[in-house]
């Protein structure tokens, strides 16, 4: 009991290893605007790779905006876009 303590004061509990282990793969909830959401992202989490997902066209305020090509103009990280349709998906 004692050795467990003072391991985990040490090394801390296994589910703070755990959460620490899982923080660089975690997402947040950024900015509104979401080019300045991408680049508080990237400042923080300095990522392998930006995944942004979107309505499809004609209904992406994003992409006639024009948020996905600024995105991959303006940072040197590969990224992915993902168009979900939901309305599609609901058809089926």
């Amino acid at each position: 009991m004692l050795l467990d303590t003072i391991l985990a004061k040490v090394v801390g509990t296994q589910n703070e290893r755990e959460l620490k282990r899982l923080r660089p793969i975690v997402g947040e909830v950024g900015a509104l605007d979401p080019l300045l959401a991408i680049e508080d992202g990237v400042r923080m989490f300095h990522p392998d790779e930006i995944v942004i997902s979107t309505h499809p066209e004609g209904r992406s305020n994003w992409l006639e905006r024009g948020v996905v090509q600024a995105a991959r103009d303006r940072y040197d990280v590969p990224m992915t876009h993902v168009v979900v349709d939901l309305e599609a998906q609901t058809d089926k």
